[in-house]
């Protein structure tokens, strides 16, 4: 495993502080669109991360401001940066904690229809098929290996600062939105999508 450079990080007072003296920063938030539904900061664009991977070229040439990444905790804005970086875009930080630690700030967030974030979802699903498959275990003896399988594969997740699961978990339906194209995420970055980025 490489190590990457650390990126350039921003914590939420001073966000909070360059959004309300007018100079803010583009705000990409590269959850799930169900999670940027959730809750999310004003203002920002929902840009997935797995689009952001598979279309960084094409949005790179709408961002030629400062940029400021946002994920749950910081991991997923962190992959991110590292992906923009690579096209030699400039001027990326990535929020400190995330949406976490901009909610434990007390700054505003806009609000909608709660959802369970990926890292919970990712949670739920590990777990219940570990404890499945101890239990089927008692009758089928070899099903314990699924269980070591999904243990071997969080290990993985945590060496590698990804996460497969998580990575499928996000395309379901329940984790995606109307929003969640390229075209649609260009026209809101280009500003002349019919659809709010509120």
């Amino acid at each position: 495993m490489t190590n990457s450079p650390t990126p350039a990080t921003l914590d939420a007072a001073t966000l909070r502080e360059l959004i309300d003296s007018g100079q803010a920063p583009r705000v990409l938030d590269v959850r799930t669109p169900a999670e940027f539904e959730t809750a999310h900061i004003p203002g920002s664009y929902n840009v997935p991360l797995d689009l952001l991977k598979e279309h960084r070229a094409e949005l790179r040439d709408h961002l030629d401001e400062d940029v400021v990444l946002v994920c749950r905790s910081g991991v997923r804005a962190t992959q991110a940066e590292q992906t923009l970086a690579q096209t030699g875009l400039p001027h990326l930080k990535v929020l400190t904690g995330g949406i976490v630690a901009w909610q434990g700030a007390g700054a505003p967030v806009n609000t909608g229809r709660p959802r369970w974030e990926l890292e919970r979802q990712v949670r739920l699903v590990a777990g219940s098929i570990v404890l499945l498959s101890i239990l089927a275990s008692v009758v089928v003896p070899g099903a314990k290996w699924v269980a070591a399988f999904i243990g071997a594969g969080l290990t993985f997740a945590a060496v590698t600062n990804t996460c497969a699961m998580g990575m499928l978990l996000s395309k379901l339906p329940y984790n995606r939105g109307a929003s969640c194209d390229i075209d649609t995420i260009v026209g809101q970055l280009r500003g002349t999508s019919t659809a709010s980025r509120s």
